[in-house]
């Protein structure tokens, strides 16, 4: 290595750190892999630089920086520029992110066809001698025409009207898929079951409930249908009930009493308040199901919160655009890739009254308890690799080796021979 003047400090060659005692970097002295390749690069830089600066104060409080000089040496320092403590605490590795307090995405609720919803009407007309072709008087039966619908915001619960149609009520129902089919005396099948256990839910028996739609089950539906003014078939059509996995928030109503049914005539979604997070891919490694986080609500309170439902990576900007084009433009501002992720917050109660806000979200990747840790800047790079921290005691400093843990808030996670709770450590003033 050259010489240099007295005073300036010696640098290192690219990729290296300097050691303790002032001779030729051995082998290079890098950070540890992160547990994650895809950090942000503004922490990486962070952590470099505190470890370069811990170098730098562990040479310099060794006197390993002095250059070639005529002068006499110096007496040893007597000590540290500055001194910190080993301490025992918990670390979390985490990251806050934009996200949204809503009710999450709404769903269409489509109407059946309108042979299908005006089926029961028809049945009920022909068994009663009618036969739902037009009178004298111009009128028809089965119009199949919206008569009721619910406001925006209202909840719907099991057994709620959803909508009416020509004055007749369609329930909801709660099950994983829709009716279908005509349910009656001898029908068997998965729909059977879910239409039996609505009705026992409800209170109705009388039946097994089970696949196999038996007598009993037809007079249960003629009770329930005579419960709402319906005609008592003790049949059920597709378009006798909508059926969801569980209760719903109306988000969006698009038709109006007196119009045609059809299409989609509302939009749901779910009765309670969850955030969504629009999630850079980068912090990909972040998250999983499961995976804790704090939310921070616009007046500054906080609730809990837990990752319920992770989507797949999609890129903002690709596809066909809304002129036809392909939406390759040489712009690249809006092609980054993001992964949507739902949290459900338990505390509903901890949201006010808040229906929709911006909101800070702090995922907690890790936690670390019980560990011990000192100061970032503590850290001295060890000749040969590793690093150490320069320990006080009354009789002097010594460097002591330690292994690494977790890095969070400008902490790091140590372990060693000789490092306890209260240790003192140096630290650059």
């Amino acid at each position: 290595m050259a010489p240099h003047a007295p005073g300036e400090t010696a640098k290192a060659a690219p990729g290296t750190l300097g050691t303790a005692d002032g001779n030729e970097p051995g082998k290079d002295t890098a950070l540890p892999v992160s547990r994650r390749r895809r950090r942000p690069l503004r922490t990486s830089l962070i952590v470099l630089a505190a470890v370069a600066v811990a170098a730098a104060a562990g040479l310099a409080a060794t006197g390993a920086l002095g250059g070639d000089s005529t002068e006499a040496p110096s007496s040893a320092p007597a000590g540290p520029p500055a001194t910190a403590t080993v301490k025992r605490t918990t670390l979390t590795d985490s990251e806050t992110v934009d996200g949204n307090l809503g009710y999450g995405d709404a769903t269409a609720v489509q109407a059946p066809p309108a042979s299908s919803a005006s089926s029961a009407s028809s049945s009920a007309s022909a068994q009663s001698g009618q036969s739902g072709q037009s009178t004298d008087s111009g009128e028809s039966e089965g119009s199949n025409l919206v008569t009721w619908l619910p406001e925006e915001g209202k909840v719907i619960k099991r057994g709620e009207t959803v909508y009416s149609v020509d004055q007749q009520k369609v329930p909801l129902l709660y099950g994983s898929f829709p009716f279908y089919r005509t349910l009656e005396e001898g029908s068997e099948g998965g729909d059977v079951k879910i239409l039996e256990k609505n009705l026992s839910a409800l209170g109705y028996t009388g039946f097994t409930v089970d696949d196999d739609y038996t007598s009993g089950t037809a007079d249960a539906v003629e009770e329930w249908q005579d419960d709402m003014n319906r005609e008592e078939t003790g049949a059920v059509q597709p378009g006798d009930a909508v059926v969801a996995s569980g209760a719903r928030r109306i988000a969006d109503v698009k038709t109006a009493p007196g119009a045609a049914l059809s299409g989609s005539p509302l939009s749901w979604s779910g009765t309670e308040r969850i955030i969504s997070v629009d999630l850079d891919v980068q912090f990909e490694d972040l998250v999983k199901k499961g995976t804790k986080a704090t939310v921070e609500l616009p007046d500054d309170t906080t609730v809990d919160a837990v990752v319920t439902d992770i989507g797949t990576p999609s890129t903002s900007g690709s596809g066909d655009s809304a002129d036809g084009s392909d939406g390759s433009g040489s712009g690249d501002s809006g092609d980054e890739a993001t992964l949507p992720i739902e949290l459900t917050v338990k505390n509903q109660k901890g949201l006010g009254r808040y229906q929709a806000a911006a909101v800070e979200v702090t995922l907690k990747a890790e936690t670390r308890e019980n560990v011990l840790t000192v100061p970032v800047n503590a850290l001295v790079a060890q000749r040969g690799g590793g690093y150490a921290v320069e320990v006080v005691t009354a009789e002097g400093t010594e460097h002591r080796p330690v292994k690494l843990g977790m890095f969070a808030d400008g902490m790091v996670e140590v372990s060693g021979k000789g490092i306890a709770e209260g240790t003192a450590v140096g630290v650059p003033k």
